[in-house]
């Protein structure tokens, strides 16, 4: 599926859309499942549960946001 490059960050949001897109950009996938796990690794390490918590959000916000951020990027390319 290709991607607008205007796609709005409400679209982007959509299951389906972010869905379509971790399955045309696949290294952005890989990157992705890494930040998911280690960033609340990082935190327990760094500064304990809050740590933990604060890169819980941070993993989840990027999994979400991730996709148009990209396309925003390569947008502008």
């Amino acid at each position: 599926m290709s991607f607008p490059s205007d796609l709005s960050l409400i679209d982007s949001l959509k299951s389906d859309s972010r869905k379509s897109f971790y399955e045309g950009h696949k290294g952005v996938a890989m990157i992705m499942i890494v930040i998911l796990f280690l960033a609340p690794l990082v935190g327990v390490a760094y500064r304990g549960f809050q740590g933990a918590a604060l890169g819980l959000v941070l993993s989840v916000l990027a999994y979400y946001l991730a996709p148009w951020i990209v396309l925003k990027l390569e947008a502008s390319i």
